[in-house]
Formats: C-alpha cells, sequence, structure tokens
C-alpha cells in the first residue's frame, strides 16, 4: 500500500514544485514568484516577459511593452519606464493604443503613489477636477524638460476614486503623460522619481 501511494503521489512533486517556483533570471534580473516570464515557472496570472536584448518588460492588454526597471517582491511593486515622448508632436510613444491599460481582472494596478502629469491637454480637460492651473507640477517639467512647451497640462495623484488600471491619452484629450513615483512636496526637479509603479495582489 505505501509503494503504490509514493508510485501515485511522486509524478506529482515534480509538477508543484514548478508551479511555485521562481523563473530564471532575465540577464541581470532576478523574477521573484509569483512573476512569469513563461508557463513552467511562477504563477500564469503574472506574466511579464523576458527580452532577451532589452531585459524585462511590462506588456499592457493593448499589447505596448514598457520596459521594467525595478521589482520590489517584498513590498508587492514593480516600476516601469514611461513610455517616450516624441519631441516635436508632444505625443506619447503609446498613444495610438490609448496609452497605458491593464485588464480590469489582472492581478496588477496603478499604485496610488504615482502622481500623473498629462500634456498637450484640449481644453475639454478643464471641466475635470484635475489641476491644470499654473502651479501645476507639470508646468515645472515643461520648464526643465522642454517638451509640450506653453500647452495646457494637468496633474493628479492617482488614487482608488478612478480606475486603477490605465493612464489614458487620446487625440481629444490629451496626447501625452509622464508618472512621478512618491512625489515629495516642493522636491527639486532632479529627485523626481520618474516612473509608473505596479502593485500586484498576492495570489490566493
Amino acid at each position: 500500500m505505501v509503494s503504490l501511494l509514493h508510485s501515485l503521489l511522486f509524478p506529482l512533486i515534480p509538477f508543484v514544485y514548478s508551479s511555485v517556483s521562481s523563473c530564471p533570471k532575465c540577464g541581470t534580473m532576478d523574477v521573484p514568484y509569483p512573476l512569469s516570464t513563461k508557463g513552467s515557472c511562477g504563477n500564469p496570472k503574472y506574466k511579464i516577459h523576458c527580452n532577451k536584448t532589452e531585459g524585462l518588460e511590462f506588456i499592457s492588454s493593448d499589447g505596448f511593452h514598457y520596459e521594467i526597471i525595478n521589482i520590489n517582491s517584498t513590498a508587492n511593486r514593480l516600476f516601469i519606464m514611461p513610455p517616450l515622448i516624441k519631441e516635436d508632436t508632444c505625443q506619447s510613444l503609446d498613444l495610438p493604443v490609448g496609452g497605458f491599460r491593464i485588464e480590469d481582472d489582472s492581478p496588477f494596478y496603478v499604485s496610488s503613489r504615482n502622481t500623473i502629469l498629462l500634456l498637450n491637454c484640449s481644453d475639454n480637460i478643464l471641466l475635470s477636477p484635475l489641476n491644470c492651473s499654473s502651479n501645476s507640477i507639470c508646468r515645472q517639467f515643461e520648464e526643465n524638460e522642454s517638451k509640450c512647451m506653453d500647452l495646457l497640462c494637468c496633474s493628479f495623484l492617482k488614487d482608488a476614486s478612478m480606475t486603477n488600471h490605465r493612464i489614458r491619452v487620446r487625440v481629444e484629450g490629451c496626447t501625452a503623460y509622464t508618472s512621478v513615483v512618491d512625489m515629495k512636496p516642493g522636491a527639486p526637479f532632479h529627485l523626481w522619481n520618474f516612473g509608473i509603479e505596479l502593485q500586484w495582489l498576492s495570489p490566493f
């Protein structure tokens, strides 16, 4: 009976182990559980992409690739690079897909530590509760980066009162954006921490 039980259970051990193990490094970056770069490791719901040339990437639901800069597995956070802004047109590279978006049922979401700067906005944005005044920090971005200079811009802190699964840009609204993580009031521009911080829910 013992040997029969052993023979029935033993084949399951490698399967159970592989389903909870971390994925191998991608370049120099660790891929901690539950993040998954392939079906044989991590949790497939937490899928990210290992680009052998560029490194780890987060792929939005619209198929746009964002470079992963840092992963904090203790805090369930990963940090991605905002898309580049075309200097001549003040448009984010992901404008054609409407900006950053992940599915509503995804375990990932945009954290509340992100301050979003919306750039090159139409007058329609003035009807929103966003800070589009002359003292908005988006003005400091314009002055220091010389991108989208002298155009209407707005800023807001991402919070639970709005969708935490997208940062929207569109031709009829704002055509570009960036994000600053953990923005400190009055912090000089050179200390701004540019990036989009995503958090993930722990697997059950």
